[in-house]
């Protein structure tokens, strides 16, 4: 099966009550934890590579990674996501190194310059046959090249920085984008908040009011897990204050609203890295890594596998392939180019 757009997987998921999980790859252990967790729980999947993930692997490195990845899972539904885009020029680029929906971030722009922004990528990625996600409203936090604000102005101020429902309807159908990720309380990397966040679902019934049919995306989902957490501080690590998004908080936004699209990062990381201090401690005079990236692999698994199941994707491969069949999706311009070649 070629690689799909989100379509599909966002028609079932928006009326069906389920989310596809968007996560992020910098590297062979991390995209290989993600896709063993989607082939063993039957889900569809989006692979995010972010502007930094490009530079640290390089593109080439990583599309042969992904290549591996769905010849090992020819059956299983992928899409592949370019994560805060931030110019045409970098759409366009992945559009031609196979990017199968992209996303152009300008929530950090004047709202007339985001929505400028907006509708020229969509004008240019719906040409290619590939679907375009934008982002209205501001979240907090840092993660990566995309600065948030700080956790405390974000929860002292946070009602003035929410994606604004009204805005939304307009923005939308101005650029024609296929899905917006919005700001209702969630925050980049692993020092989110300094409470429990709450997050605003009052706000989401909103937007899908004047977005009716639109597909809505959370950034800044990632849960922080504690058990991460603890092995990090106790293997010598200092995360003493992070906080990320109760589960329960994702999983009703997933189960009642119409967000299809949870992008997991921050948890992705501090997985692998947990486990990699924790064999470091515990058996000092190792020096294969394979014997420190093997633990971390696994915990990838355990854990995209338990998101899954929050997300209530699990098991829904073969309803998103037969979608995919059902609308005839054309393939990308750059997927019939590369079959020619």
């Amino acid at each position: 099966m070629p690689l799909m757009t989100t379509k599909p997987m966002f028609d079932l998921a928006y009326d069906g009550g389920f989310a596809i999980g968007a996560f992020n790859v910098n590297n062979m252990e991390i995209t290989q934890g993600i896709i063993e967790a989607c082939a063993a729980e039957q889900s569809p999947l989006i692979l995010q590579i972010s502007k930094g993930a490009r530079k640290y692997a390089n593109m080439r490195y990583l599309k042969h990674i992904i290549d591996a990845a769905v010849e090992e899972h020819p059956v299983l539904p992928i899409a592949i996501h370019l994560d805060h885009g931030d110019t045409a020029q970098l759409v366009e680029t992945c559009l031609n190194d196979g990017f199968t929906s992209v996303m152009i971030d300008g929530s950090h722009h004047p709202y007339e310059e985001n929505v400028r922004l907006t509708a020229e990528v969509a004008k240019i990625a719906h040409q290619a046959g590939v679907v375009v996600e934008a982002e209205l409203g501001m979240l907090g936090g840092i993660e990566e090249h995309v600065v948030g604000l700080q956790a405390e102005e974000y929860e002292k101020n946070i009602e003035k920085f929410l994606t604004d429902p009204q805005q939304a309807g307009d923005f939308w159908k101005r650029t024609g984008v296929d899905s917006l990720a919005i700001a209702i309380g969630t925050s980049h990397g692993a020092y989110k908040f300094k409470h429990e966040a709450k997050l605003a679902m009052d706000r989401i019934e909103l937007i899908m009011k004047n977005c009716p049919g639109l597909p809505l995306v959370m950034h800044g989902s990632s849960s922080v897990p504690r058990e991460f957490i603890d092995l990090i501080n106790k293997y010598g690590g200092s995360m003493p204050d992070a906080m990320g998004v109760p589960e329960e908080e994702i999983h009703r936004a997933v189960s009642k609203y119409g967000v299809c699209k949870v992008n997991i990062d921050t948890d992705l990381r501090l997985a692998l890295t947990a486990k990699i201090r924790e064999v470091f401690a515990t058996k000092p005079a190792e020096f294969d890594p394979r014997n420190y990236l093997g633990p971390g692999r696994e915990a990838i698994i355990g854990l995209v596998r338990r998101k899954l199941h929050m997300l209530k994707s699990a098991g829904k491969a073969e309803a998103v392939v037969r979608q995919w069949k059902k609308l005839g999706e054309p393939l990308p311009i750059f997927y019939m180019k590369s079959s020619r070649a």
